[in-house]
């Protein structure tokens, strides 16, 4: 009961943590799995007018309403073409639910503590304080995403508003 939050997938006794690695525009994202509810299959998403640049719009999942962001948008990275790799992971962000477009979900992958190094100041900005760390593995670098940060207050306020304006529309529809 009560609230939800999001919690590290750690394993106190190993100091690992787990994240869902994906593929978003030639790089390599990982995120904590525990903020991670499912991965889906690509579907028909209905757009929301007047929504902000990067959502895409809602979508119905099981009766529940879910708002859905392009990270490739959101990042202002070229927005690429679907296929039949593209999924949308639900994930949980400030409590609410909200499906994120990738490229791809390539692997769950355990990491330990040691395997991250903070973002360089070079790379980061006001506006990137969604990025965590970069994971250091053989051959590749993983960055690893704050999903809570992705968005701001007034952004995470914009999408509740959208979802709730939308559901009465949909319910009407019954």
């Amino acid at each position: 009961q009560g609230e939800i939050k999001m919690t590290t997938a750690v394993d106190a006794a190993s100091g690992e943590e787990q994240l869902v690695v994906f593929d978003l525009a030639a790089e390599t994202y990982g995120v904590d799995i525990g903020a991670v509810r499912e991965i889906i299959r690509m579907q028909d998403i209905t757009k929301v007018p007047g929504a902000p640049e990067f959502v895409e719009g809602i979508i119905n999942l099981r009766g529940n309403v879910i708002p859905v962001l392009d990270l490739r948008k959101r990042f202002r990275l070229d927005v690429g073409t679907r296929d039949k790799d593209n999924r949308i992971l639900v994930v949980d962000i400030g409590g609410q639910d909200i499906g994120v477009v990738v490229d791809a979900v390539t692997e769950v992958l355990r990491i330990t503590a040691d395997s991250v190094e903070p973002p360089s100041s070079v790379i980061t900005t006001a506006d990137s304080v969604y990025l965590l760390g970069i994971v250091k593995l053989e051959g590749r670098l993983v960055i690893l995403l704050d999903l809570e940060k992705v968005l701001s207050e007034s952004e995470k306020a914009t999408l509740t508003d959208v979802t709730d304006s939308d559901a009465e529309v949909v319910g009407a529809a019954d």
